[in-house]
């Protein structure tokens, strides 16, 4: 059985291990910079099992923040109406079992409960992260633009789904 909650300061410590555990797909991060990150969330959820084991975790923001991720701004200064998804992250275990369906259920219910027009995030294309961009795809997603980010060290698929 799994449990889909709202993530909280007490979470910290397991979104900084998964997420780190999913480098390069994801930016390592520390305790403060994920707390920093929860903080501007309009929704953060965290995915357990039966037990209370972490599985996953996705963040999303609201535009208008003042956040200096290159990806964020890129969406703000196109788009005026949109969710965010900053992150999703699922343990290696975890992955194919349906839950990153489960989490953007929910950012999409989200989205359109707040009026949202579109749901925005991007895929790593270098270095290459294919099983991400198929999930995606299945979501409905479609290619907005490619930016490289982190100094030239990444380049991203802009993506955006319209919410229906």
């Amino acid at each position: 059985m799994t449990t889909i909650r709202l993530c909280t300061e007490d979470d910290v410590d397991a979104l900084v291990a998964i997420n780190n555990s999913g480098y390069p797909a994801v930016p390592i991060v520390t305790s403060d910079e994920m707390l920093a990150l929860l903080a501007m969330c309009s929704l953060a959820l965290i995915a357990e099992n039966g037990d209370g084991t972490p599985l996953g975790f996705v963040m999303a923001m609201d535009p208008g923040l003042d956040y200096s991720s290159e990806n964020y701004v890129f969406f703000e200064a196109r788009f005026t109406n949109h969710l965010y998804i900053d992150r999703i992250v699922l343990t290696e275990e975890s992955r194919g079992l349906g839950l990153g369906s489960t989490l953007y259920g929910r950012i999409f219910e989200r989205a359109r409960s707040d009026g949202r027009e579109r749901v925005t995030c991007e895929v790593n294309v270098e270095p290459p992260n294919p099983g991400s961009l198929r999930f995606h795809r299945r979501w409905g997603f479609e290619d907005v633009d490619t930016q490289p980010t982190k100094g030239g060290q990444v380049v991203v698929q802009l993506l955006q789904a319209p919410v229906s």
